[in-house]
């Protein structure tokens, strides 16, 4: 026991992280149906083509915490 109280020696678990890396695509296509096309395609660009607009992204998902010894899960 210390001046401020009890004292704890509990032993903590080693953490552990792990990070998965993703990459994925994704389309649209801005337009409205109550505009002419010209006019579409001057306020859109080539967010306006008829294929869509395409664009593509990589995402990081990190996950960090104690292994369960039961599951050898996070």
């Amino acid at each position: 026991m210390t001046a401020n109280g009890p004292t704890s020696h509990a032993v903590s678990m080693p953490t552990h992280t792990i990070t998965r890396s993703y990459k994925f695509c994704a389309a649209h296509r801005l337009h409205t149906d109550q505009l002419p096309p010209d006019v579409n395609q001057k306020i859109f660009g080539k967010c306006n083509n008829a294929n869509g607009h395409g664009h593509n992204y990589t995402v990081h998902v990190t996950v960090q915490g104690e292994l369960n010894p039961e599951t050898g899960l996070i």
